[in-house]
């Protein structure tokens, strides 16, 4: 559990995407919700924090992708309410079928019933009547359906829009356009939906792209080494077990590689559409710059 300001953020770890329960003052909010097949992962995590999954009171979802919407309808049926800004009406059933091709057991998919939709102007207000002060942005790049919460406070939660290192890779992007209107905010801390919350002390609209003190995780991102060997087929391997939907401690056992590295390997292939395995270890390499 983290205190930005006097805001109240828990972070989930019960899937490979990290959700996040935002307490406001009269309601919580989850931001995202993880893989299908993790209901009982999330209401063990949700016993764990003392905190009845009855009172969540609404679903925010970064973007209707899989590892970010997979049990969105079960805790809706719980009571909660799915919010969902109307540019992302059309794309609330895009992974039906992703789920029916590859077999996931459990998935239950979204009721429409259960979708409140709103311009997107009027976030500020909806999310007033659970007592949080912020705003929800449309941050197109990694998908067009992605949007992100700024809360006034200075958190910022982005799903799968790329990492503020990477910025420089993205030049003239939808992603830059994005990260440009989310920086405006002045947010003082970042939360990613496959990597850990970035602090950015305060500063972050003079970050400057490729200056890792501002965009790492809490205290700095810090250099790791690359593991040993053969780094393509260990990089390849993870890619597989994380198309199983294994989590990152079940990784590690297999792999004997370094829970950062593993986060990092997870991160990049769930948020870069088609990125090979060439493509991850680029990325490394400009993280550890």
């Amino acid at each position: 559990m983290a205190w930005v300001g006097e805001m109240k953020i828990h972070e989930l770890h019960y899937t490979n995407t990290n959700t996040y329960l935002i307490e406001g003052d009269s309601g919580m909010l989850l931001f995202d919700t993880g893989w299908a097949g993790t209901f009982r992962e999330f209401c063990r995590t949700m016993g764990e924090l003392g905190i009845p999954v009855q009172e969540i009171r609404y679903i925010l979802i970064s973007h209707f992708h899989p590892d970010h919407m997979g049990i969105a309808q079960e805790i809706a049926d719980q009571g909660a309410v799915i919010l969902a800004p109307e540019l992302q009406k059309a794309y609330i059933h895009a992974a039906d079928d992703i789920f029916a091709r590859e077999g996931r057991g459990g998935y239950i998919p979204i009721r429409d019933e259960k979708v409140r939709f709103f311009p997107l102007d009027e976030g500020r207000r909806i999310l007033k009547e659970i007592g949080i002060d912020g705003q929800i942005l449309h941050t197109p790049g990694h998908s067009d359906d992605s949007i992100s919460l700024c809360l006034d406070e200075g958190a910022l939660f982005v799903g799968d829009l790329n990492p503020l290192y990477e910025l420089e890779m993205h030049r003239g992007t939808l992603i830059e356009e994005s990260w440009e209107r989310l920086l405006e905010m002045h947010p003082k801390k970042v939360y990613y939906g496959h990597a850990r919350c970035a602090d950015l002390g305060g500063d972050a609209q003079h970050a400057a792209p490729g200056d890792n003190s501002q965009h790492g995780n809490s205290g700095g991102d810090e250099k790791y080494a690359v593991p040993d060997g053969d780094t393509f087929a260990l990089v390849s391997q993870i890619m597989k077990l994380v198309d199983k939907g294994c989590r990152p401690e079940k990784i590690r056992r297999k792999t004997g590689a370094d829970a950062e590295f593993i986060e990092d390997v997870t991160r990049m292939y769930l948020t870069h559409r088609n990125v090979g395995v060439q493509g991850i270890l680029d990325r490394i390499e400009i993280k550890n710059r």
